[in-house]
């Protein structure tokens, strides 16, 4: 009797076993494998840029750097030279409703073409009603080009706004919390 209930026991497990691995096993290559590639191959060639290849591929663009050594974590850490555009209330704000509701629309569409297009890392309004209205740090590496590109915001061109460049240093790589 003993040797039955140990046998049905046995058979039990190995059945629930084989349809629980057949359920992983559904669920697992329900997952197109291209997907899969795509998603982790950028993160693995993140992960394998050492901090000379980061450092050269900056430099070979002309973007100025400069590295030190975290005491905490003995990490090296990459400084590179942002600019950061003060969008400030500019000299020409008579324009009316209708036409200052389509220069805002425009405005956006320039800031998210920058950030798309990778010249732009940050952009946002400030939530008071100063002088400086927004800012956008431009990830380019002159300030000639950042000027540039600052300037061809259609709320500038308009006069509606105006801008204030300065250079910024921040650690590549970090982000907002």
């Amino acid at each position: 009797m003993k040797q039955i209930i140990i046998l049905i026991l046995v058979c039990t497990t190995v059945l629930a076993c084989k349809k629980e691995s057949k359920t992983i096993t559904n669920k697992i290559s329900t997952v197109p494998e291209e997907e899969v590639i795509e998603e982790v191959v950028p993160d693995i060639q993140e992960v394998k840029k050492s901090v000379a290849n980061v450092l050269a591929e900056l430099k070979a663009k002309g973007f100025e750097t400069f590295n030190y050594v975290d005491e905490k974590t003995k990490d090296t850490v990459i400084m590179q030279k942002y600019f950061m555009a003060f969008l400030k209330t500019g000299p020409i704000r008579n324009q009316n409703e209708e036409e200052a509701k389509a220069l805002q629309e425009d405005h956006l569409e320039h800031l998210s073409r920058m950030y798309a297009e990778g010249y732009a890392d940050l952009s946002g309004p400030f939530g008071d009603d100063g002088d400086i209205r927004g800012i956008t740090v431009y990830n380019v590496p002159t300030k000639k080009i950042a000027d540039s590109l600052a300037n061809l915001d259609p709320m500038v061109q308009a006069g509606r706004l105006k801008i204030e460049m300065h250079p910024w240093w921040c650690a590549k790589g970090i982000s907002l919390r």
